[in-house]
Formats: C-alpha cells, sequence, structure tokens
C-alpha cells in the first residue's frame, strides 16, 4: 500500500480537524515564553499552557483540546541546541502535535483514536507500526493487542530502566511529585536497511525505530515518599512531533528532507552562495531562523542574560555556520521573508511582524559580524599544532571579549575532533563577578499545601470587609492557631486584599480581630483564585475560623492604583509615539512609581518622553470613568484589547477601558483617569539588547519629585550667583571654562612627558641586537603614554618597550614593538604578561598594545621581569 504525500500545512489541518470531529476544542498555540512559569525557560512541549490545568490551580469551559504548539528546546533542562545539524531529527523549534482530556475521556479512546488517525487518515501501513506501554500497565497493552488489534511482538513492555521505581521511559512524570502515570509511545519502522533495534533493545538508539506520538495517562499522584494514588480525574497528554510525521508522510528519512525544510535550506544557500544543499551548515542555518524569528515575535530579544542570551547563542550560532561556508556579511536576517513565506499562514503573528523581526536579528548580526573574524582567528590558532582541547581561558575570552557562546566553541572543536576545557572556561567565569545573571522570582506560594475552596475577592468595590479564616500557615506548615509575635500565612474566605500579579504588587494593610492584629505586609497567590496573606501576629491570638475585619491600607493601594492606571495610558502611549513595535517586557507596579519595560531599539529621547507625558497627562485631564468587563478570550479579542506579553490569561478575562487604552488586565484601577493627578516620567535605559525601561511617577509622588528638581535648581542657581533662568548659560561657561584648563593641562602633560622620555630613552638595554626599555613614566594618562611610546620607537630604533604610568591604586601600562620585532615579540602577549602581574589585563595589535591593573605596589617588581621576558625570545 502507498503512502499519499502530505505537505506540513495538509498535516497540521489534518490533525486539529480530526480531533474537532471528536468533540475536541481547537486552541491556538500559546507562546514560547511561558506565561507566568518560571519553572520553564521556554515552552517545550504542548502541555504546558494546560499545567495548570492538571495541577488543578485553573479550569477550562472545555474537557477536551487539541493544538498545534510551536515549541523550543534550546536552553535550561530540555536542550537540543547542541544536536541540532549533526542528527535527522533535532530542532530547537518545533512544532508539537496534540490532543487532551481533562478528566474526560482516557486509555481506550487516546489510542483507537491515534490508531484511526494513523492508519486511516494518514493512511500509514499498520505493519510499519509498533507501540511501548509500561511493563505495569495490562490496561494499554490489552487495548493494543485484544481491541486494536496490534500484534502482541509489535507491542513493548517497558519496565523500570532508568534506576528507581516509576523511573521508565514509559513512566511520565511532571515533577519529583504530583501527577504522573504511565504512557504508550507509537513507533514507525523505516525499514531493515535503516540500522537500529526497537525499543527496548541494546541498540534503539539506531534510526530505524522512530518515535512519533506518546500518549500520556495521568491517573497517579506521587508523594515525596515515591508512593502513588489514583488522581480522582485521570487525564491525556499527548505529543506527536510534526516535523518526524511528515518525514513519513513524504517518504523522506530525514526531517531537513520535508518540504518546509527544504525550502529554507535553499533560502539559506542562496543567501551564504551554497550550490551544495546537503551541506549541514544550512540545515542549522534554516532550523535556527525558525527559532530565532518566532523568539523575536514572542518578544525575546537577543542579549546577556535569561531567555535573551539563549536567543543570542541560536542567531550566533547560525551566523558561524554561515562564515564557515564562506559568508563573510550579514544574511541570516534575509531569510526571514523566506520563513515568512512558508509559515505566515500557519501563524500570522511572524507575518505581522515581519518587518521588526528582520530589524531585531539584522542588528544582532552586524554586532556579532565585527567580532567574529578576529574571534575566529584566536580560536583557530588555539586549536591548532596538535592540540586535542582548547584551553578555558581561552574559551572564556572567546565569550568574554568577542561574543562567543560557549556552545558556538564547541561546536568549531567538535568540527575538528577536538574538546573544550567546559571546566576551565566556568572557573574563568566565576571569577568575573559583573556575570552574575538576574533570576526572576516566581512568587505563587505552591509549596504551601491548601484544599480548600477558592476565596472572594471583593477588592475591585472594597478596601474593608468583614471575613472567615479558612486556614493558617507558619513556617510554610499548616497550623490551626497563630500566637502573638509569630510570623505566617492567613487564608481568608472573602478578602479585599489584592495579591500581586501583572506587575501590580500585593496589598499591606490589618486583620482583626478583638485585640488580635495582624500586620499584612504582602499578599500572594497560593492557586489562582486563593489568596495568601503574609505578615505577622502584632497582638492576640489567631484560630482557623474566627471571624475578623480585613483592612487594606488606603493610602498604599490608592499610589498604587495611579501608578498602575497610568501604566496603561503609558504604554498606549508609547506605542503611538515610538509605533505599533512596543510591546511589553515586563512591569512592577508600587505605591513608589511604576517600572516598565519594553520592546524598542534605540533610547527614547527627550522630545519623545515629553511627548508621551502631554498624551498621557491629557488622558489624566479628561477625567474620564474606567470600566471593566468581565468576558470570554474570544469576544475581548474582538473588542481589539491590548494582550500582555508574559501574561496567561484563562477563558474568561478582564477588558478594562481606561481613557483611550483598552487592555486585558485583572489589577486594581482609578475610578477616573483625573485621580491620577499628575504623571511625570522620571527615568529611562537601556536593560538588554533591544529593551528599553521607563520610570514614572503619579500623584503625590510626582509632585514631590518636581519639588525636588526645583530645590535642586535653586541650589545650583545660588552656587553660580545666578536667577534660574539664567543657570544653563551659567554652566555652559563654566563647561568652557574647564575645557580650556584641561587642555592646557594635557599640553603641559605632554611636555613634561616628552622631556621624561629623552631621559628614559638612555635606561634602554641592549638584547640581542634590540632596545629593551620598561620605565614608569610619572604623571601620564593613556594618550601621553602612546605618544611617549611613538618618540621612543623613533628615537631607540629595534626596541621593545613598557611603559607604566600610576595613578592612587590604578596602573595603566603600554607596551609597544618596532615593526621588525613583532615575528618574534607581540605587543599584546607582552603587555598582558605585564598586566597579569599588577591584577589586570589587556590585548592590542602586535606593535601597539594597552593594558590596566589594580595593584600600584607590584608595578616595580612587573617591569622589572620584562627584560627576562624579551630575552626568551629574541
Amino acid at each position: 500500500m502507498s503512502t499519499p504525500t502530505f505537505s506540513v500545512a495538509d498535516i497540521r489541518k489534518t490533525f486539529l480537524d480530526f480531533f474537532a470531529s471528536k468533540g475536541h476544542t481547537i486552541v491556538e498555540s500559546s507562546p514560547l515564553v511561558p506565561g507566568n512559569d518560571p519553572t520553564l525557560m521556554f515552552t517545550n512541549s504542548g502541555m504546558v499552557q494546560f499545567k495548570d490545568v492538571f495541577l488543578g490551580t485553573d479550569k477550562r469551559p472545555y474537557n477536551r483540546a487539541t493544538s498545534v504548539q510551536t515549541c523550543l528546546r534550546a536552553g535550561g533542562k530540555h536542550n537540543d541546541l547542541e544536536n541540532v545539524g549533526y542528527t535527522a531529527r533535532h530542532h530547537t523549534f518545533f512544532e508539537m502535535l496534540g490532543n487532551w482530556s481533562f478528566g474526560d475521556y482516557f486509555k481506550r479512546e487516546s489510542l483507537k483514536w491515534a490508531w484511526e488517525l494513523l492508519t486511516e487518515v494518514y493512511k500509514l501501513p499498520a505493519d510499519k507500526l509498533l507501540a511501548t506501554v509500561y511493563a505495569e500497565d495490562d490496561e494499554a497493552y490489552d487495548i493494543w493487542t485484544k481491541e486494536i488489534g496490534l500484534p502482541p511482538e509489535r507491542v513493548i513492555r517497558i519496565g523500570d530502566n532508568k534506576g528507581g521505581r516509576y523511573k521508565s521511559d514509559n513512566f511520565w512524570m511532571m515533577a519529583d511529585t504530583g501527577p504522573c502515570g504511565p504512557c504508550s509511545e507509537i513507533f514507525y519502522d523505516h525499514g531493515a536497511h535503516i540500522a537500529g533495534g526497537p525499543p527496548g533493545s541494546p541498540d534503539e538508539d539506531g534510526d530505524r525505530f522512530i518515535e512519533i506520538w506518546n500518549n500520556v495517562f495521568m491517573q497517579f499522584d506521587m508523594d515525596e515518599q515515591g508512593n502513588v494514588k489514583p488522581l480522582p480525574a485521570p487525564c491525556v497528554d499527548t505529543g506527536m512531533g510534526l516535523e518526524r510525521l511528515a518525514a513519513i508522510l513524504q517518504h523522506v528519512h530525514s526531517n531537513y528532507e520535508i518540504d518546509l525544510f527544504q525550502h529554507l535550506i535553499k533560502a539559506a544557500g542562496r543567501e551564504t552562495h551554497t550550490a551544495d544543499l546537503e551541506n549541514p551548515s544550512l540545515k542549522v542555518i534554516a532550523d535556527h531562523i525558525r527559532a530565532t524569528a518566532f523568539l523575536v515575535a514572542d518578544g525575546v530579544i537577543p542579549s546577556n542574560e535569561g531567555r535573551g542570551y539563549v536567543q543570542r547563542r541560536i542567531v550566533r550560532r547560525a551566523i558561524r555556520h554561515g562564515y564557515k561556508l564562506g559568508q563573510k556579511t550579514p544574511f541570516f536576517h534575509k531569510l526571514v521573508k523566506d520563513l515568512v513565506a512558508t509559515m505566515g499562514d500557519a501563524y500570522p503573528k511572524i507575518r505581522e511582524q515581519e518587518a521588526r523581526i528582520t530589524e531585531v536579528l539584522k542588528v544582532e548580526e552586524e554586532r556579532f559580524f565585527e567580532t567574529l573574524a578576529h574571534g575566529m582567528e584566536i580560536l583557530d590558532s588555539a586549536l591548532a599544532g596538535g592540540t586535542q582541547v582548547l584551553p578555558g581561558d581561552v574559551a572564556f575570552k572567546l565569550h568574554d571579549t568577542y561574543g562567543f557562546p560557549l556552545d558556538l566553541s564547541n561546536d568549531v572543536a567538535r568540527e575538528r575532533g577536538l574538546s573544550v576545557d567546559e571546566a576551565g572556561f566556568h572557573a574563568a567565569m566565576e571569577q568575573q563577578k559583573n556575570q552574575a545573571r538576574a533570576a526572576g522570582k516566581f512568587k505563587m506560594d505552591r509549596a504551601l499545601e491548601y484544599t480548600g475552596a477558592a476565596n472572594t475577592f471583593t477588592g475591585y468595590e472594597k478596601l474593608a470587609e468583614p471575613a472567615t479564616i479558612v486556614a493558617l500557615y507558619a513556617d510554610g506548615v499548616s497550623v490551626s492557631e497563630l500566637q502573638a509575635g509569630q510570623s505566617g500565612v492567613v487564608v481568608l474566605d472573602t478578602t479585599p486584599f489584592y495579591a500581586e500579579s501583572g506587575g501590580q504588587v500585593g496589598d499591606q494593610g490589618v486583620i482583626a480581630a478583638g485585640d488580635a492584629r495582624f500586620a499584612v505586609e504582602d499578599t500572594q497567590k497560593i492557586k489562582a483564585d486563593v489568596f495568601g496573606h503574609h505578615g505577622q501576629l502584632a497582638a492576640g491570638s489567631l484560630k482557623v475560623g474566627d471571624a475578623v475585619q480585613a483592612q487594606v491600607d488606603t493610602q498604599l493601594r490608592a499610589a498604587t492604583v495611579r501608578n498602575h492606571s497610568a501604566t496603561h495610558l503609558m504604554h498606549k502611549a508609547l506605542r503611538e509615539v515610538l509605533g505599533s513595535h512596543v510591546q511589553q517586557k515586563g512591569s512592577l507596579v508600587n505605591a513608589e512609581r511604576t517600572r516598565f519595560d519594553f520592546a524598542h531599539n534605540a533610547p527614547v529621547t527627550a522630545e519623545q518622553i515629553r511627548e508621551i507625558e502631554a498624551r498621557v497627562n491629557a488622558e489624566v485631564l479628561a477625567n474620564s470613568a474606567t470600566d471593566a468587563r468581565v468576558m470570554d478570550i474570544e469576544s475581548a479579542q474582538k473588542t481589539g484589547a491590548m494582550m500582555l506579553f508574559g501574561e496567561k490569561y484563562g477563558e474568561t478575562v478582564r477588558v478594562l477601558d481606561i481613557g483611550t487604552s483598552r487592555e486585558l488586565c485583572g489589577g486594581t484601577h482609578v475610578h477616573r483617569t483625573g485621580d491620577i493627578g499628575l504623571f511625570k516620567v522620571v527615568g529611562e535605559s537601556g536593560v538588554a539588547a533591544g529593551v528599553r525601561r521607563i520610570e514614572a511617577v503619579t500623584g503625590e509622588n510626582a509632585l514631590a519629585y518636581l519639588q525636588s528638581l526645583e530645590s535642586t535648581v535653586d541650589q545650583a542657581a545660588a552656587a553660580f550667583k545666578a536667577p534660574a533662568a539664567e543657570l544653563t548659560h551659567r554652566i555652559g561657561g563654566a563647561l568652557e571654562q574647564i575645557k580650556a584648563l584641561e587642555k592646557e593641562i594635557a599640553a603641559l602633560k605632554g611636555k613634561l612627558a616628552s622631556s621624561q622620555g629623552d631621559e628614559l630613552a638612555t635606561q634602554a638595554v641592549e638584547v640581542n641586537g634590540v632596545k629593551v626599555l620598561a620605565a614608569k613614566l610619572d604623571g601620564a594618562d593613556a594618550k601621553t603614554l602612546r605618544d611617549t611610546m611613538d618618540k621612543l620607537k623613533d628615537k631607540l630604533g629595534a626596541a621593545v618597550i613598557v611603559l607604566a604610568a600610576v595613578d592612587g591604586d590604578k596602573v595603566q601600562l603600554a607596551a609597544g614593538v618596532t615593526k621588525a620585532e613583532t615575528a618574534k615579540v607581540k605587543a599584546g602577549e607582552l603587555v598582558n604578561f605585564v598586566a597579569q602581574q599588577v591584577g589586570g589585563k589587556g590585548g592590542g595589535k602586535p606593535d601597539m598594545a594597552m593594558a590596566g591593573g589594580s595593584d600600584a605596589a607590584a608595578v616595580p617588581a612587573a617591569l622589572a621581569s620584562v627584560q627576562a621576558w624579551v630575552s626568551e625570545r629574541l
């Protein structure tokens, strides 16, 4: 029986249509950045957007779902980056076909539908398929053999093969504890002409038998001791790799031979002028353009930390492979249009953002090309001469100075059959203090075991509310009572306290009953609909069941809502002034100010800031009423409401109108825009490549800020003994005078250094016909060192020179080598040799190099060591 050919687009549509016919709701692919989930760097499977449903902290209006989910495995625990380009099926970016049951159908329907789709719809030959089940899952085994009719010899039981109870390729766990269960994988047999054995055999890692679909049956809950008990509502989670299935349906062995990749590989060949379309580097480039473009579309900009660093690694790996093909100028960003032509129909967001994606990748590419050639020279030199291991300090220098991620150096070394001293690299990284990465903090109190009902939040309408204590915690453990002086968490059946979410901090206030007074210092979510009030019991005692009065700190709440509402207006103004590409990258709203991070590739100018302030304050002066409406997500999207990056929305959302701004937001806000009072931007800065930050204040804080500025101006005017109106003119005059004095000082330094230079020339020692001089030059700056170096070279002829200048603890070094002598002595190596002795480092060209240091006391000994070092090389 011949297998019909399906295009990738056909496969997507057929899959979704099939499960829609089985009562599944088609759910759109979620972003590559998981919403509100710090446990994952990227969305790596289709179930990620349903994770809270499985954990019981979220509920959907449907109990069957299907999707085609974009996924990324290039950072953190799930990382396929190093294998891309070396195997037939590894990718950074891939698409996952999936169907889910949330307490509805279970094993029988899941397996029968999988078989029906594969054999009756996609028309795969039944004799080419086999399945695996967990060794103890007799139910799944019987369904395959007795109901579906798969021969017993093609249903393989896999036991605990990973070193412990339930540690098996066919037993799935969401985490060390919690939902888990057996799974059944479906494999396709490519035929005896391909090396490899069936799953569970010693040679199972071959390419003959390829897993295409995994059906996970979440039927247990595992405790910390490893014991399992049945879940009250078993669920199904399945995933099938689109690229793997396409390879089978299109009669090819490698994923890179399917129609989608062939289009991108041809485009990569065009831009790199490579005729050999089988070249592995083209596969890398084709894979990486998908990953990087979708990451930009989902708000990830190349940077030096977190997700942005993974993005940078992928981009630079692609560029290096282009360079390897002989492409010495930027080319990678030109592939975005080809990607859009291939995948834009299925994912309109990349078509809508084509220009922005192209520009972001172009900027990153141009930045890396500036240092790529020099870095490759260093790498080639370090790997030459029979060495088997690239030294860790060289790998770190490539990373730190030339922007080479470690895996890029690993990539080059592996191509040559060599390795990298990764321990040495990480040791060098550790020494550089300023490479510490900022880590996000996830504050939902999942560690608190709460099984009660959801609480009722009344904080949109009220700031005080009678309530009943339904749970208490001390030291993370449930307790029945809190005593005076104890810190803990209070859960109420009803609360006016807002729990931190969407960038807005949690409320503070008081929970009181009789003489008991619990000071609420923060409010955080225990579950999506359960709020925990963190604080300390100042007096009395509180017990579960007590009736209390919950009172929010009204002043803090009022200041916070002013800032939050202003953030919405500012977001809209930013998009109007800077462009629709502006996308939120993070925010923090508290009583003091609002901090808003957004995607933008250039500093916001003073003129643009004034325009943003004018637009926001115009909205404030209009004093229009705010309006909040709760509706389903589809209806909300139709209203044109802005959906913020990084937020995860349920099926029911809150659409908030503030002035002319319309966004989805669950936060608390002013009743009218006039309540904001006054809006003032107080800071603008860059926080990462392509990401800017604006900080602003409102109301009383804005007034205090302006009064502080006025006081500063008055003090400055007094110091200049001039009216404030003349301050700019007076400061300009003072600066001109300072410049003139600096020029005069520089000229005097030059004369002093020149006279010292004449004297220093007499101190040179001849070594094998070359004058060697190592000396201090008092009072010199970097320019003076360079100028003196040039004069000494002219005066001494064949020479090797090191000059040092000391200012307090700071040391400046210059090394110079005359042209003929650079064949044996390199100025960069010499200056590094000296700098390391004075607590520094540096580099430069073979004839001239600079360095710095911090150990002035070590300068005399370091200079004294120069003659011997040079003698060894002459």
